[in-house]
């Protein structure tokens, strides 16, 4: 079975530059049919800022949201390299390693790095 409305949310919505980023999890009232998507936008100071924005867009969906974590990412186009890196204060670290896998799908012929350290 798939759900047409999650299947049409973008993966990925990053811009260039550093950023605080979040990851979060959507699924439809069939709790079965989920994804993680990645979320980050350098016009937002707290990673809750991007949390809201993002989950009260999917709500007018008809889609709920969960955030799984946070931390920030280092964007260059320009060298085609992506860090992903640190915490949210409020909503723990995101698994970055699931945020690269998903990463890569938007981004295949960029390095992306990943680590636990900095904030």
């Amino acid at each position: 079975m798939v759900d047409a409305k999650l299947d049409a949310v973008p993966s990925v919505e990053i811009e260039e530059g550093v950023f605080k980023y979040v990851l979060i999890k959507v699924y439809g009232k069939d709790e079965s049919l989920q994804k993680n998507i990645v979320r980050g936008y350098a016009d937002c100071q707290w990673h809750s800022d991007i949390y809201d924005r993002s989950s009260e867009s999917l709500k007018g969906l008809g889609l709920e949201t969960e955030c799984l974590g946070g931390g920030r990412i280092e964007h260059n186009a320009d060298s085609k390299l992506i860090k992903v890196y640190g915490y949210s204060q409020g909503f723990g670290k995101a698994d970055h390693a699931e945020t690269k896998k998903i990463l890569r799908d938007k981004f295949p012929d960029y390095e992306i790095q990943i680590s636990d350290e900095g904030y």
